[in-house]
């Protein structure tokens, strides 16, 4: 099967950002087998889209998620302890393989018509996330967290190790789904588990290491307390910081940090709005990346950040930026648009097959219709793309040579049966939380 995409305005995104602003685009099977400018090549046995002078740039990369959360969106948004008062006591309850179903569903058809191609998700009952990713048509890198807050798929560690075992034999056959660990975070694992860890991934060097790091100012109080350093630090001592463990947020680091982290070849994920949303201030991206550390943009889970659009994390991340920097210039809308591709790719060790739009690489990719009048009229693609798109601007989305949405029709994923599958999870928190207010109001 063969497409030829003919009349684009080609963002590449690879090494020299080049662009084909009347170009056209070969895809053979899964693969770009050529694109270019000018007149597009002779191509009979080929499906040919004509793009109407829109962008076709790569699929964008969701470097940080917890997809199944997206059922506690909004859940008790103005509550100061919802965590205790309604997370814990509803995930106990209710979280089970039919519910990581029904949430990651509902995630991955938000992502694909918010032009994600690629996720990396950290939560649990994973085999069954992996599933979801797999038959969304997405890609992505899956982790079964460990932690010991009683998590609602084990009883103990032992159990938790047991899990991400399976969930390595149960992506063995998935080409476009990838098994990792994912420790929840130093203070809620420790030093013997971590290095538990370390051991595990000795033992299945093909898969990648996921952790919160550096997020909160808890955890950095308990890695000064418990063991005198910073909570990078910790990680460190751990072995847990190696080439390709992704840490979602690091944004409670200082230089001595960043230079572990570019020493150990860690990538990390950030998640700008979720971190701002909650207070807790700007990481130091530019520093991060000055120093060799691929960062890519992440959404956070949908309860922290409530949306899994990419598109509202760009303006975010820029500004914070310029805000640190006391500019406009750190942090211009090129190396935004690389931090959610090709540079997203790197931080989940996809890159040498997406990420950029390259001959031989597998044939991940989006289109971004003009037509919107905040579209107009578009000096610079980059700038239109950080501050001006918004998702529904997404028309097209493909994945390893196949259309999961076309004309914003998703192809993959019954979109009534999502959002009913998910309505009717959240019936039942809603019955939870009224049981739990009431209790709460009778004790006084």
């Amino acid at each position: 099967m063969k497409t030829l995409l003919t009349n684009a305005w080609i963002l590449t995104v690879d090494a020299e950002m080049a662009e084909h602003r009347s170009g056209w685009l070969l895809i053979d099977d899964d693969r770009i087998a050529g694109l270019g400018g000018g007149p597009p090549p002779q191509a009979e046995d080929a499906e040919i889209r004509d793009m109407g002078g829109d962008i076709v740039m790569p699929g964008m990369v969701n470097t940080h998620c917890h997809m199944a959360m997206s059922l506690f969106r909004g859940l008790g948004e103005d509550v100061d302890d919802r965590l205790f008062r309604y997370m814990l006591p509803l995930e106990r309850k209710f979280v089970s393989p039919q519910m990581v179903r029904a949430g990651s569903t509902l995630s991955a058809l938000e992502m694909i018509m918010g032009g994600v191609t690629s996720v990396a998700d950290m939560y649990y009952h994973e085999t069954v996330v992996a599933d979801v990713i797999t038959a969304s048509g997405m890609r992505g890198v899956v982790g079964q967290t460990l932690a010991d807050f009683d998590p609602p798929d084990q009883r103990s560690f032992d159990e938790g190790f047991a899990l991400c075992d399976a969930l390595v034999e149960h992506c063995a056959g998935q080409p476009r789904v990838t098994a990792s660990i994912a420790p929840h975070a130093p203070y809620s694992t420790g030093m013997p588990m971590m290095e538990r860890v370390v051991d595990w991934h000795a033992a299945h060097p093909e898969t990648r290491i996921q952790i919160h790091l550096a997020e909160t100012v808890d955890e950095v109080t308990w890695a000064r307390d418990t063991h005198g350093m910073s909570t990078t630090s910790v990680c460190a001592m751990a072995g847990l910081l190696k080439p390709g463990t992704i840490a979602a947020h690091s944004l409670m680091i200082d230089d001595a940090d960043i230079e572990i982290l570019a020493r150990t070849d860690t990538r990390v994920a950030h998640n700008a709005r979720s971190n701002g949303k909650a207070g807790r201030g700007m990481a130091r991206v530019e520093d991060m990346r000055r120093a060799g550390i691929p960062v890519g943009l992440a959404t956070d889970g949908p309860m922290s950040g409530n949306s899994l659009d990419l598109f509202a994390q760009f303006g975010v991340v820029s500004i914070f930026a310029k805000v640190l920097g006391g500019s406009r210039k750190p942090l211009p809308t090129r190396d935004v648009i690389r931090m959610a591709t090709i540079e997203g790719a790197q931080v989940l060790g996809l890159d040498a097959e997406v990420g950029s739009l390259e001959v031989g690489k597998q044939a991940d990719l989006i289109c971004i219709d003009l037509s919107a009048p905040r579209m107009q009229p578009i000096y610079d693609p980059y700038s239109a793309l950080v501050f001006a798109a918004i998702p529904s601007d997404v028309r097209d989305v493909m994945v390893d040579g196949v259309w999961l949405m076309r004309d914003r029709m998703v192809e993959t994923l019954e979109p009534a049966k999502v959002l009913a599958d998910a309505n009717q999870v959240a019936g039942q928190f809603r019955t939870e939380i009224a049981a739990i207010d009431t209790a709460l109001a009778e004790e006084g």
